[in-house]
């Protein structure tokens, strides 16, 4: 019997479900829940949460329409992979019930928190056995509850990240990684293991860390309830998780030093692989565990990260009419490519999604500069728009390059953003590197991770036999020259709030 492979992707906008062929590595059905965008909670501006058991729902609906679609028998299914949205908290009480709302990945509410704490334990211990400042990832998000709700921390049995509480849902099982533990800031590099120090100062508990499994391994075997639920067989291994970006890289088959991964949707991220434990010294840009980290080879992925890229497009779509109706993005492309590069001189900063670490942790919204009433239409609004992403992560990029990283072409998924040609043209002219993008998205990727995790592919080039290049762009000289003008008057633009 053929066996099968699910791959589950946690975003923060919806639930995707992936069924992997083991034996071609291809994908034979895709779900997703729900059909629209998940709601986030905003009770106080910078905040950002969800509903854990809101994930799970969506899971098992897009599980069981995944199913639904490939008409195959659910008992030929032989492992789980998770890939999730990073840097988010959730907590658990001794029945393994959320004691509250999910702080999520662009919620910037814990940062004076993390300020705090790479003052007092000192910069240098922060960049040298951290690689990062606390800033606002997970470890901070749990010290804002022990200050700021006492009565649910006091009740905390386990903390974890999200594709963390997805596996409990399906297990029982506490658990996590050291690639998940790295994200969130609590991971110490010299001494390969959990910072003492970081929870000592903090106060932390250390029975509170989930049991640290490696990435591809078997984590934990599917309740009986769950499997009953959704016609599995009871011996079904959860075999890997990952943060979406690492898991996204790898989905890619971005595993060596000098490759580098791309995605754009909600975020937009550019994830180098090195092999050394660099770090920018003024924590820009973050470096995490990769998956395929060993004792004996470093393996880090340097992660620049733009809080606000689809989001933007997906608030111009919905605040933007065609005879009452939203436009497609089909055709906010087509509007965007009649105006000329550059936008005639508008230009779109899309900070207004949180605190924006390439910004040293300033939130200084989104704003539009050089809007001429007489001049500008919507064409060029979804023109700079576009191209204000492109030139955020160009800014991020030159953070990467400055500590070293070097890449000779950029892998991404033809998803999202990627499927504007516009939005293709402008990331390579104005990155300066050669894009290759790929049949693959992150549930795939997490099908194929949990194939390696559970033994039934012998290595990664078996895993990756499906992996093709479906599409490619590379730099045009002179179109290259007019899109660094444009960012270069985009740059000035940003300076007036980052000086």
């Amino acid at each position: 019997m053929t066996q099968y492979l699910l791959g589950l992707d946690i975003g923060s906008s919806s639930i995707k479900a992936s069924l992997v062929n083991a034996s071609t590595g291809l994908s034979v059905a895709t779900a997703q829940s729900p059909a629209e965008e998940m709601p986030m909670l905003a009770v106080n501006p910078g905040w950002a949460e969800q509903d854990p058991d809101m994930w799970w729902g969506h899971a098992v609906t897009a599980i069981r329409a995944t199913l639904a679609k490939s008409k195959i028998d659910s008992k030929a299914i032989q492992a789980i992979g998770i890939s999730y949205q990073m840097h988010g908290l959730v907590l658990v009480d001794k029945n393994l019930k959320p004691l509250r709302p999910s702080i999520i990945w662009c919620d910037s509410r814990a940062v004076p928190y993390g300020d705090r704490a790479c003052k007092d334990l000192g910069e240098w211990y922060c960049l040298e056995h951290l690689l990062n400042s606390p800033g606002n990832f997970t470890a901070a998000k749990l010290k804002w509850v022990q200050q700021n709700e006492p009565h649910i921390y006091e009740k905390v049995y386990k903390f974890m990240l999200p594709g963390d509480y997805i596996a409990l849902k399906l297990s029982g099982e506490v658990v996590t990684t050291d690639s998940s533990l790295s994200e969130g800031i609590f991971w110490d590099y010299k001494s390969r293991s959990v910072s003492d120090k970081l929870l000592s100062y903090f106060g932390f508990d250390k029975s509170f860390l989930p049991e640290i499994k490696p990435v591809f391994s078997v984590h934990a075997q599917i309740k009986k309830t769950v499997a009953d639920e959704l016609g599995f067989n009871p011996d079904v291994r959860i075999s890997y998780s990952a943060g979406d970006q690492p898991n996204n890289a790898f989905s890619l088959n971005v595993l060596n030093n000098g490759e580098t991964a791309a995605t754009a949707g909600t975020s937009g991220v550019i994830y180098g692989v090195t092999d050394q434990n660099a770090y920018d010294p003024k924590s820009r840009v973050n470096t995490f565990i990769h998956v395929n980290n060993t004792a004996s080879k470093t393996s880090n992925g340097v992660l620049l990260c733009i809080n606000g890229t689809g989001i933007l497009n997906s608030w111009l779509r919905k605040n933007t009419r065609a005879a009452g109706e939203p436009y497609a993005y089909e055709v906010m492309n087509e509007m965007a490519s009649k105006a000329p590069i550059g936008s005639d001189g508008l230009a779109v900063l899309p900070f207004g999604n949180g605190a924006e670490r390439i910004l040293e942790n300033k939130s200084i919204e989104s704003s539009f500069h050089g809007l001429n009433f007489n001049q500008h239409s919507q064409n060029h609004i979804f023109r700079a728009a576009q191209e204000g992403i492109v030139f955020s992560l160009r800014y991020g990029f030159d953070i990467l390059k400055s500590m070293g990283l070097k890449t000779s072409v950029i892998r991404a998924g033809k998803a999202n953003m990627f499927l504007s040609p516009l939005f293709r043209e402008a990331f390579v002219n104005t990155i300066g590197a050669p894009l290759e993008l790929c049949n693959t998205d992150g549930a795939t990727g997490a099908a194929i991770g949990a194939g390696v995790g559970a033994g039934i592919f012998k290595n990664f080039n078996e895993a990756f036999s499906g992996l093709k290049i479906i599409g490619s762009e590379v730099p045009d000289k002179s179109k290259s020259e007019q899109y660094e003008a444009a960012y270069e008057n985009w740059k000035a633009k940003l300076q007036l709030y980052i000086k």
